[in-house]
């Protein structure tokens, strides 16, 4: 049986913008050597494969080297997809049994909701190496499960960063989240993220860093909604409304291809 392959522009309203994912719908779970191979071969930063459970649906998140924890981008681009092939309805939420457990989306207009858990951050010391890598010295540093978030004085710095990823790549975390204030009124503040440990060395729009972004900067701005910018070469809006525990992050979504594999 063929199976459909998509490519989806996620955290974006128009084509070759946002952070571009493949969704791949399986008939039943493959083997985790066949879903690393196929994640190198469509060489993105995240390659999503679903199939179809009694309840919802199973999510597995593949970047070109190794399977993550959470994925925010690739969610989005599942839900999409799935309301988009008529999978699901409309109106029906979609359902996704994944590493990070129970993830939930819901279709509000041109907007997707995606219900994800926290992943709030501690201060923590500042790796040796980061300063190097960065060629600036953060205001702070702090640590969650997975990643490395830095602050920074201005997006004029966020966005002049030009990393040496050999020397970030030392940095025993998933990735490393830069942020800062934005100087634009439209947004709460702008961030990058750098995965050079995971085959990435910048991520487009990174919808998991913004389930810590969302509580650092809403305790720090005392808001409940924000509205971010990711300031990569693609460019990206998340908004964010934080709740106890969770953080809802919403984005748009376009599919740009589909097609079918044509191996077994």
């Amino acid at each position: 049986m063929k199976i459909p392959i998509f490519q989806v522009d996620a955290f974006s309203e128009k084509p070759f913008s946002g952070n571009p994912a493949a969704v791949c719908l399986l008939e039943e779970e493959k083997d985790d050597n066949w879903l690393r191979k196929m994640a190198a071969e469509m060489n993105l930063s995240e390659t999503a494969y679903l199939w179809k459970l009694e309840n919802g649906y199973r999510l597995r998140w593949f970047t070109p080297t190794t399977e993550v924890d959470l994925c925010g981008h690739a969610t989005l681009a599942s839900a999409h997809i799935l309301w988009e092939t008529g999978c699901i309805d409309i109106n029906e939420l979609a359902e996704f049994s994944t590493l990070s457990g129970t993830l939930k989306a819901e279709k509000k207009g041109d907007w997707i909701e995606l219900d994800f858990p926290a992943e709030l951050e501690q201060p923590a010391e500042i790796p040796p190496e980061l300063s190097q890598a960065l060629k600036t010295s953060p205001e702070y540093y702090g640590k969650n499960r997975m990643d490395g978030l830095v602050l920074l004085k201005s997006e004029e710095e966020v966005l002049n960063l030009r990393p040496d990823f050999e020397t970030l790549n030392k940095i025993e975390v998933r990735g490393i989240i830069v942020t800062a204030p934005s100087s634009s009124k439209d947004y709460d503040f702008v961030s990058r993220f750098f995965a050079p440990r995971f085959g990435i060395e910048e991520d487009p729009v990174t919808g998991s860093a913004h389930c810590c972004l969302g509580p650092f900067w809403g305790n720090r701005l005392k808001k409940k909604e924000l509205i971010a910018r990711q300031l990569s070469s693609r460019g990206g809006v998340v908004r964010m409304n934080i709740k106890k525990n969770r953080v809802v992050l919403a984005g748009k979504a376009v599919t740009i291809f589909n097609g079918e594999l044509a191996i077994p």
